[in-house]
């Protein structure tokens, strides 16, 4: 029997509760498969712990979570420490640290769940994004001259290498020709000279290698217009570590919104481990109530499960939050019900049991 060792940060807000369905949902699917099973280990680092000891995690935090199979992460952000330090000092680090250059991002809509867009169905909305995930626009490199004073400069430099350029197009341009759709890669070269003329460039130069890819090239302007025009344009989508990450929430949007978003944070290598996490963040107005939605953490427990090689798992997953959508059973108040989050987790595990039988 294969044992998946996981180090879990539930994080901030509701981290901890939507990843507790999560692990539920993993122990099921292990339980009912008898092949595989997971192995949890829990860090209590975010918020809480920075305000204690005045660290997100620990010195060796990532030497402690480098001995993992993968990292399951909740949230990470709270009002009390600001933004800034909670992400770059936790969330930014593991994802530099263990070269986790590739954020797969589901923007699926589910049969049942909400759309805000007239007359798009199910079918229109079935794109992946693959977010360049560990430099470009996040890269924390700059300067802040003369603080407080008249001649105060800040200087936030975007950081675009030919080798972490090269690598999420040809990650993306291979998932493309695997699964048989097209490309669209998201730019603003016009305005952008070098940094996005670059990523240009570098997308028809790796694109030479894939000629039988249907691509095209959008401003960043003009895929947000499209998103919400017309959707079913876009398959499998590339952008820069900023682009992706303000279009896949609203991808999010669109597709049963921020409590259906879940994301993975991949080391294709597997030198290191690699992280899933739901995108909605730590949500401080509605910690503890036990409402929150936890089917962004358990679509991230079902990219978890692909990661491993269990795709019919991942699958099964994926549809049993589809057939409870479209039964409307045991749903959290922002998808129309009144069921808490555990028993929204319950009610799944309960499906996945069924199904099995």
């Amino acid at each position: 029997m294969d044992t998946y060792r996981i180090g879990v940060v539930a994080g901030d807000g509701i981290g901890p509760e939507v990843i507790r369905e999560a692990m539920k949902v993993l122990n099921t699917a292990a339980e009912l498969d008898g092949s595989f099973r997971f192995e949890f280990t829990e860090y209590p680092w975010g918020c809480e712990y920075y305000l204690r000891t005045g660290e997100m995690m620990p010195q060796d935090g990532i030497e402690t979570l480098s001995q993992y199979d993968a990292i399951l992460l909740g949230a990470v952000g709270d009002p009390s420490v600001p933004d800034h330090i909670s992400l770059r000092d936790l969330l930014l680090r593991i994802r530099h640290d263990f070269d986790q250059y590739i954020n797969l991002r589901p923007v699926k809509l589910l049969h049942g769940a909400p759309c805000p867009l007239k007359d798009v169905s199910p079918e229109d909305i079935n794109m992946t994004f693959i977010r360049e995930n560990s430099e470009g626009e996040y890269s924390g490199s700059g300067a802040w001259l003369y603080p407080n004073s008249p001649q105060e400069v800040v200087i936030q430099n975007g950081v675009f290498s030919r080798k972490g350029t090269e690598r999420v197009i040809r990650y993306a341009y291979e998932l493309a020709k695997k699964e048989g759709k097209t490309l669209t890669s998201i730019s603003k070269g016009n305005a952008l000279n070098y940094s996005m003329v670059f990523w240009d460039q570098i997308f028809a130069e790796v694109g030479k290698d894939y000629p039988e890819v249907k691509t095209y090239s959008l401003l960043v302007d003009a895929a947000s217009m499209f998103m919400v025009k017309n959707p079913k344009r876009f398959e499998i989508v590339v952008a820069s570590n900023l682009f992706g990450d303000i279009l896949t929430d609203l991808g999010a949007a669109i597709s049963g919104g921020m409590g259906l978003a879940a994301g993975a944070n991949l080391n294709p290598e597997r030198k290191y481990p690699s992280m899933f996490e739901p995108i909605h963040g730590s949500a401080p107005d509605i910690k503890g109530k036990g409402i929150a939605n936890p089917f962004a953490a358990i679509w991230s427990a079902a990219q978890m499960l692909d990661f491993f090689g269990h795709e019919d798992w991942g699958a099964r997953v994926v549809d049993a939050i589809e057939t409870m959508l479209v039964n409307r059973t045991s749903l959290t108040p922002d998808q129309g019900g009144s069921a808490s989050t555990s028993e929204c987790g319950d009610a799944l595990c309960a499906l996945l049991r069924e199904q099995s039988k």
